[in-house]
């Protein structure tokens, strides 16, 4: 029986708590970067979905949990400004961020709408704003999430505009589970025209011929990134990142991360590898995965998955580079980006090279002149000759 809107902020589930913390975790280091590059006027973290901030168990959810790592940060407090709207808990939102921070904690005072997605126009022109100046400079960077009960007024060509600015990122909670029958209902024939503007019929077609259910969720995975891709027409990177349910062994629901830059590609890699729980091969269509039913009490897998990961990789990059010079990072920016289909994270990287020289096929010398008790890491200062 699905769960009614004004129960889900009763008690928090083990997943809910790791999809928060993956959004948490990835905000500040997402606002680092951008700080560090140029100084905007502000970093956004705009959350129309927002909840309460608190479940009634008092676990604090994305919003709390957000604010609590930029507090903690001099140069967050003063570059980061938080946008919260919700329909039903915008007060309590308010209330609760107020008994856990005083009202000079930010620069940026947070705000706290209470609009209706999907009928509110002012919501759609903020999206789709400009914020760019005259120099190609987006003056509002903002990382964009969106974790809605429904899928009302959720278009994809509206959040595709909003990627258009420079900087700008979006984490899409994607429930597989409403999605899937929905494709096969002409009433929600709208809803799925908004999430698959250009892509729906070959989705509905393409179904069909897939002969399990990964396949099948994998392909609206990759029909929903590809959408952005197509409106875009230029280079965007999407990374999934799978629960499975609480109680049964099927998928629940997935994180889709979606940026234009390689910077976040890189950095949502690292932070999905270091919460997934499941071991994964990267098939193309298998992702980063996080099981509720062994948090705690992971075993031994009687295959190392993710040692399988790391000797395909390490195959691959051996054939693609033997007889090559060029430095470890040179090597992992040029590589990453190429591997959407099979997303390794950096420690992948670094581990296949360290074991392509335990093979004697790799040299690997560092330049700067320190001494290191690794033979590899992802850095200038880190030259590989591939024998």
């Amino acid at each position: 029986m699905a769960v009614k809107e004004n129960q889900f902020f009763e008690k928090q589930t083990v997943s809910s708590r790791i999809k928060a913390s993956i959004v948490s975790e990835y905000f500040p280091s997402y606002s680092k970067i951008i700080v560090r590059k140029y100084t905007p006027k502000a970093v956004r973290y705009i959350d129309l979905f927002a909840g309460p901030g608190i479940y009634n168990d008092n676990n604090p959810s994305t919003p709390i949990l957000i604010a609590k790592h930029c507090e903690k940060d001099v140069e967050l407090k003063d570059s980061v400004w938080m946008i919260f709207n919700d329909n039903c808990y915008a007060e309590e939102l308010k209330n609760n961020f107020e008994r856990e921070f005083n009202g000079n904690t930010f620069k940026h005072k947070p705000h706290f709408g209470k609009s209706t997605v999907g009928e509110n126009p002012e919501i759609t022109k903020f999206l789709t704003s400009n914020t760019q100046n005259g120099n190609g400079k987006n003056e509002y960077p903002s990382l964009l999430f969106i974790d809605p009960f429904g899928y009302k007024g959720i278009e994809t060509k509206v959040l595709a505009e909003f990627l258009k600015n420079w900087g700008n990122e979006i984490f899409l909670f994607v429930n597989t589970k409403r999605i899937h029958p929905a494709l096969e209902n002409e009433k929600f024939e709208g809803l799925m025209n908004d999430l698959f503007p250009t892509t729906l019929q070959k989705i509905k077609e393409d179904r069909r011929f897939k002969s399990t259910v990964a396949q099948r969720l994998n392909l609206i995975i990759d029909c929903l990134g590809n959408e952005y891709k197509n409106i875009l027409g230029g280079e965007l990177y999407y990374t999934a990142f799978k629960f499975q349910e609480e109680d049964v062994d099927a998928t629940s629901h997935y994180i889709l991360h979606l940026t234009k830059g390689s910077r976040g590609y890189d950095l949502i890699k690292t932070i999905y590898n270091d919460f997934a729980n499941v071991g994964t091969v990267f098939d193309g269509v298998n992702t980063y995965t996080f099981d509720a039913k062994t948090y705690g009490k992971e075993v031994n897998e009687l295959f190392d998955l993710k040692s399988i990961n790391i000797d395909k990789l390490k195959d691959e990059l051996y054939t693609v580079y033997k007889g090559k010079s060029l430095t470890a990072i040179e090597l992992f920016e040029k590589h990453h980006i190429k591997n959407t289909s099979a997303p390794y994270s950096r420690s992948h990287y670094t581990e296949a090279l360290r074991r392509l020289v335990s093979e004697n096929k790799l040299i690997s010398e560092f330049t700067d002149g320190r001494q290191h008790k690794v033979t590899v890491l992802i850095s200038r200062d880190c030259k590989l000759k591939f024998n």
